[in-house]
């Protein structure tokens, strides 16, 4: 009986199992900046090419939403206060 010895990934690369799952290299979530419960928009971005994200990390569904809630000035005026 012959043991399967496990197979040594180099470092930054992983592989696709069975199940179509992947594990992310400790330290690509770590310069990331991703938290155990993440939740991750997943989007195929090529041919061979996968992109994840952040769900809910996206302001551009935001931007702009004040415009017009405060008079001409009063940002700047507010901000050279805290000098």
């Amino acid at each position: 009986m012959t043991a399967k010895v496990k197979v040594k990934r180099r470092r930054g690369f992983t592989r696709l199992s069975r199940k179509n799952q992947a594990t992310i290299p400790v330290a690509v979530v770590a310069a990331s900046g991703l938290r155990p419960g993440d939740e991750l928009e997943v989007r195929a971005v090529g041919p061979g090419r996968v992109l994840l994200a952040r769900a809910g990390d996206n302001l551009d569904e935001y931007v702009g939403d004040l415009t017009g809630v405060y008079e001409e000035g009063y940002l700047e005026d507010l901000r050279a206060g805290w000098d």
